[in-house]
This record gives C-alpha cells, sequence and structure tokens, in this order.
C-alpha cells in the first residue's frame, strides 16, 4: 500500500493520501455489504433556516459518546457493526489517528453530492482529524481556501483509498464533491472521525 499519491500541497493545511488503502476486491466486497448492511436515511437539514433534503443517503455509526451534530441535525450513532470496525482498524493503522465514528454518505449518481462546508463542528476539537474512505466510483473531490479565493484543489477519490484531512485544515479550508450530469455509478464514501466526550451541543 502506497501513501501520498500526487497529493496538493495545501497552504495552511495537510493531506494525505492512500490511492489503495484497500485493495480491488476489498473495496468492491466493502461496497455490496455497506450498499445492504447500513440503516440507510434521506435527510433534511437545515440551511439559512430552511429545511431542505439532503442530495445522498446518510447513516451514522459509532461509540455511544459519539453524539453529532450539523446542519441543525442531532446525530445519535448506532453501533458499529464488524465491517465499519474493520475499516476503522485500517485507516487507524495508517494515519496513527483514533476515531470513534463514521458517517456513512451513499451518492447514488452524479446528481448526489455534498456543498461546500467545513467539518469545524465544536464536538470534533479544534484541529480535527478526518478520514475520507471511498468505495465504488471515482468522484472529485474539491477543496478551495476560505479568503484567498484563488487557491483550490482538486482529488479524484478513487474506489479503496483513504484520504485524511488534518491540522488547521478545516479552519481555512472548505471542501465539495460536486454534482457532475455524466453518467456514474455508487459511490459509498466513510467519514471517520473523532466526537469529543462532553461536547454534545444539545446536553
Amino acid at each position: 500500500m502506497s501513501e501520498n499519491r500526487s497529493v496538493p500541497f495545501l497552504l495552511d493545511g495537510a493531506l494525505r493520501y492512500w490511492p489503495d488503502a484497500f485493495t480491488a476486491e476489498e473495496a468492491s466486497r466493502y461496497l455490496a455489504a455497506l450498499r445492504h448492511g447500513l440503516a440507510w436515511q434521506s435527510e433534511e437539514v437545515i440551511i439559512f433556516g430552511e429545511a431542505r433534503r439532503v442530495p445522498r443517503l446518510i447513516a451514522w455509526y459509532g461509540e455511544p459518546e459519539a453524539i453529532y451534530t450539523y446542519s441543525g441535525v442531532r446525530h445519535v450513532p448506532q453501533p458499529f457493526n464488524a465491517d465499519l470496525q474493520a475499516i476503522r482498524a485500517r485507516i487507524q493503522s495508517l494515519s496513527g489517528a483514533k476515531f470513534n465514528s463514521a458517517l456513512a454518505n451513499l451518492y447514488r449518481d452524479g446528481r448526489d453530492g455534498m456543498g461546500w462546508h467545513a467539518d469545524n463542528e465544536p464536538e470534533l476539537g479544534r484541529n480535527p482529524v478526518i478520514a475520507s474512505v471511498s468505495f465504488g466510483v471515482t468522484r472529485r473531490f474539491t477543496l478551495r481556501h476560505r479568503w484567498r479565493k484563488a487557491l483550490k484543489h482538486a482529488v479524484d477519490l478513487e474506489g479503496g483509498s483513504l484520504l485524511v484531512m488534518e491540522g488547521p485544515t478545516q479552519h481555512h479550508w472548505l471542501h465539495a464533491l460536486p454534482k457532475t450530469v455524466r453518467p456514474l455509478g455508487e459511490r459509498l464514501n466513510l467519514t471517520y472521525r473523532y466526537v469529543k466526550k462532553g461536547t454534545d451541543l444539545f446536553s
């Protein structure tokens, strides 16, 4: 397994990329197992005071303390299953970071995507480590600097890959998974993170 293939240098941030964190066989098996084994939901979030349907399916898993709130929605995790545990062990070994939760996103085709945002909720601490695992088709992941608008980067996330964002990245950069009109198959994404205990906004 290799590390850091064609990862752009980020001013005010840090990325690490493993294109083959999982073999093709593992990636195919996990895609099928998680596609049919997770409790997927179609969710609404609050954006600028307005409820909007999220253009993807999601599921939230983790340790009991990993309660996470974003876009006005409070997520209480379901327990990790064996596959999510095994994937977590692999990416913890590669990255050297610890994770207690995973947000699963299912992008059914190119019409599903993720808008510009940062993973900077208080529950994640000051400099969170976000580990993004991809199974399925390759999708382009884009980043732009919050204040230096000309600074932009993109990484094509392949099936079986692991991308880690860390350091001050969430302070200075926004990221997105743009929609596309190109015909695409499914992509299943797992974003592992560590939710701090005692920081539930609703407690």
